[in-house]
């Protein structure tokens, strides 16, 4: 079954909170003292929509996957209060319903990113992940990005959010 990934509209915005908190809710076991202030920052990320893109990925006439893209420059405040302004676009929570799973959908938002950002002008594409999500760091390194331990964020006491950058290369022909 194809993967269509387009721009969200505003109807989209319930299906989109319902993707990524299901996609989400698998690691609420493995941070249960830190699961409701990761979960509230999820909805209140989402119900901002502050990014230039935010994607969505459709199966069947349905939406099982999104992802939030924000453009260099843009200023976000850390759950500590931070503020953090980001030297190249950034993807934040890339969500795959967990019917959607093994199905290209996560890949399909990603490429879909890297092609916005390249488009934009960008010399490349950042963002972050948590040891716990293993299948994403998986897809993260085949697609190109590389672990850039600067780029490192410490959101809660004892969680790290690794940072990964992918730089673009020359433009093909």
């Amino acid at each position: 079954m194809a993967v269509r990934v387009r721009e969200a509209r505003a109807g989209d915005r319930g299906a989109i909170e319902a993707v990524t908190l299901a996609a989400y809710q698998e690691y609420a076991p493995q941070m249960p003292q830190h699961w409701e202030l990761y979960r509230q920052n999820i909805v209140g990320t989402l119900a901002k929509i502050e990014p230039e893109h935010q994607l969505v990925a459709e199966q069947a006439g349905r939406i099982v996957g999104a992802v939030l893209l924000y453009p260099a420059g843009t200023s976000l405040t850390s759950p500590r209060g931070e503020t953090i302004t980001l030297a190249l676009p950034e993807v934040r929570l890339l969500a795959v319903s967990p019917e959607g799973r093994g199905r290209g959908v996560g890949e399909a938002l990603m490429r879909e990113c890297l092609r916005l950002a390249q488009d934009s002008g960008a010399p490349g594409i950042t963002l972050h992940t948590t040891e716990m999500m293993q299948a994403a760091m998986r897809l993260y390194e085949r697609m190109g990005f590389v672990r850039v331990p600067e780029l490192d964020l410490r959101p809660l006491p004892g969680v790290v959010a690794k940072g990964y950058r992918l730089l673009f290369g020359p433009a093909r022909p």
